[in-house]
């Protein structure tokens, strides 16, 4: 599938599918989507609430690998520590990982971005003291995770154009997936996808979204 560079509202870079007239993040703001969606509404949310000494996160749609990138720069300045999991089926190249700026603009070092494509797949490595990734390639209805996340950062593509991905049996794999009291997050506020998340036993919030969006949601394991 053909892939463009878009640069977005707030001048970071995004990945654009124009087959599917969809990009990895929003065209508002790469980074400030994700900022407000994952970082503000998910990290720091659950830690405010919990004030844990580690947390574990599963990513659904590793990417461009901005939402990791965004939560090891957060772990280096807080107490935390944090386990991060990412599920992506089709990475992209390192020729399309140059061409991301989140590092410059974040003012953080460029070498810690590139380190988080560059790590092996189906391991876990410390990047940091504060931070370990473990990146898996497979579908998401692969992952058969019994209570083992605190937060679930939920960033695939749009249900517009891949609905298979925000159907109530994708959403069962994530409430299981989740410990007690954990979070899941996402852009999406679409009414089919709070039904469903409702459906599998998700508490579900409604929230201001990210610059260019009305709303996005948060569904708790209570």
């Amino acid at each position: 599938m053909k892939r463009e560079f878009l640069i977005t509202g707030d001048g970071s870079v995004t990945i654009h599918l124009p087959e599917w007239n969809e990009q990895y993040h929003s065209k508002h703001g790469a980074i400030a989507e994700a900022q407000h969606v994952f970082i503000k509404n998910g990290l720091e949310y659950f830690i405010g609430l919990e004030n844990p000494d580690a947390v574990s996160i599963l990513e659904i749609g590793f990417g461009t690998g901005l939402n990791a990138f965004l939560t090891l720069l957060y772990a280096l300045n807080k107490k935390s520590g944090i386990s991060y999991t990412a599920v992506e089926a089709y990475p992209v190249n390192a020729d399309e990982i140059e061409k991301l700026n989140y590092a410059e603009l974040t003012e953080a070092s460029a070498t810690l971005f590139k380190e988080i494509h560059s790590v092996p797949w189906e391991q876990r490595v410390p990047i940091t003291d504060r931070f370990q990734l473990t990146k898996q390639k497979k579908y998401f209805s692969e992952i058969t995770n019994q209570q083992e996340f605190d937060i679930i950062y939920f960033d695939a593509f749009g249900p517009r154009v891949q609905p298979d991905l925000w159907t109530e049996d994708i959403f069962r794999k994530m409430f299981n997936a989740l410990r007690p009291q954990g979070i899941l997050v996402t852009y999406s506020a679409k009414g089919s996808v709070r039904r469903a998340m409702q459906a599998t036993g998700f508490t579900v919030e409604r929230l201001p979204g990210p610059p260019g969006k009305r709303e996005m949601l948060r569904g708790s394991k209570l």
